[in-house]
């Protein structure tokens, strides 16, 4: 495969309402059949009128970018200082938004494009029903990555190639079947074009050539499958967002016991798991004498008879009045530890005589 990256110069300034199919193939006539139109997102969103009035400066222009990302964010992802990453309505995990105050009037503010692979299959139309040259069509914008320092340009929106090229199933040259192998090959050649686009002034086209030997004959599923399903996100908050998550759903545990018998080693593993943060003295015992157990159904106002195992917890001594805020601080931590493990659990007193403070129902 031998690839060119060639740079559409003389585009120029693009206004609201303008046509890019017009303006690309002006000021490309030499564009093939199988080439690959790397469009930055910029010019698609000026062109669709995706554009923000704003006050020039002073707090004014920083209270309406506020709203203006708020309407734009699904979803907050993380926040440090003034620093905003959502997830936009598209899916995209972005700093804010994608939102851009570059290049464009201190008055105003250019939004992503609505629908990018609306965007790419309606150019990728007009270039081939008014121009007869059949392309791809790539529609980038430039985001940061986690765990990486530097931007990239990556797809928003993707007409007539796939978006990802599965290599699942396929064998290696050393006879091992590939087994997770999927390229983000648009994202791939986003950035190929990037480095056409960066390097030269008000350039914000590029073609990739030698990639693709004729384009799909239909425009494929978009960008949109590079957007990974909240399911399989294992990372979908920032650290500090995660904890205060956890916490708040800490706050909220259900009160209610095992709906079938808790694994015992999980209890076990969540009372380890707090033994080194809980105050010096405080323990927590599961208890595995049924008897016990059995005894509490009677002994203890509110028991449910359904509760199939039993936590005792006793706090460190003197049991002051501080020492029984702390305790009960711990408690709770323990219910988040024995939630984290998918045990549920249901504070209760212990009954009278009991060499413990607080037993908790599972």
């Amino acid at each position: 495969m031998r690839l060119e990256i060639l740079p559409v110069p003389g585009i120029g300034h693009v206004s609201e309402g303008d046509d890019l199919a017009a303006l690309i193939a002006n000021a490309a006539p030499w564009l093939r059949d199988g080439d690959v139109l790397v469009v930055t997102s910029k010019i698609v969103s000026k062109s669709e009128g995706r554009l923000v009035d704003v006050p020039a400066d002073g707090p004014e222009r920083l209270a309406a970018r506020d709203e203006v990302l708020a309407a734009e964010t699904a979803r907050v992802v993380a926040t440090r200082g003034a620093t905003r990453i959502v997830q936009t309505h598209h899916g995209f995990v972005m700093a804010s938004a994608g939102i851009d105050a570059s290049n464009v009037d201190k008055t105003r503010l250019v939004l992503l494009p609505a629908d990018p692979d609306a965007s790419a299959r309606a150019l990728r139309a007009a270039l081939r029903d008014r121009y007869h040259v059949d392309v791809a069509v790539i529609i980038t914008d430039t985001m940061g990555r986690p765990w990486r320092n530097g931007l990239t340009d990556v797809a928003l929106g993707v007409a007539g190639m796939d978006a990802i090229r599965d290599h699942r199933g396929e064998v290696d040259p050393y006879g091992n079947e590939l087994q997770l192998t999927q390229m983000a090959v648009v994202d791939e050649l986003a950035g190929a074009g990037e480095l056409i686009k960066g390097k030269c002034d008000q350039v914000p086209v590029a073609v990739v050539r030698g990639y693709l030997t004729a384009p799909r004959p239909d425009d494929g599923a978009g960008a949109a499958t590079l957007v990974r399903d909240a399911a399989m996100d294992l990372f979908s908050l920032g650290t500090a967002e995660a904890k205060a998550a956890g916490l708040a759903a800490a706050a909220t545990l259900p009160d209610a016991p095992n709906p079938t018998p808790p694994d015992r080693d999980a209890v076990r593993r969540a009372i380890a798991a707090v033994a080194g943060v809980v105050a010096p003295g405080t323990e927590f015992t599961l208890v595995t004498d049924e008897a016990v157990r059995a005894g509490m159904v009677t002994a203890v106002p509110g028991w449910p008879a359904e509760a199939t195992a039993l936590v005792l917890g006793s706090p460190a001594a003197p049991a002051g009045p501080a020492e029984l805020v702390r305790f009960g601080a711990d408690l709770h931590r323990l219910r988040a530890a024995l939630a984290a493990e998918g045990v549920a659990s249901l504070p209760l007193p212990p009954p009278a005589g009991a060499p413990a403070a607080a037993c908790l129902a599972l």
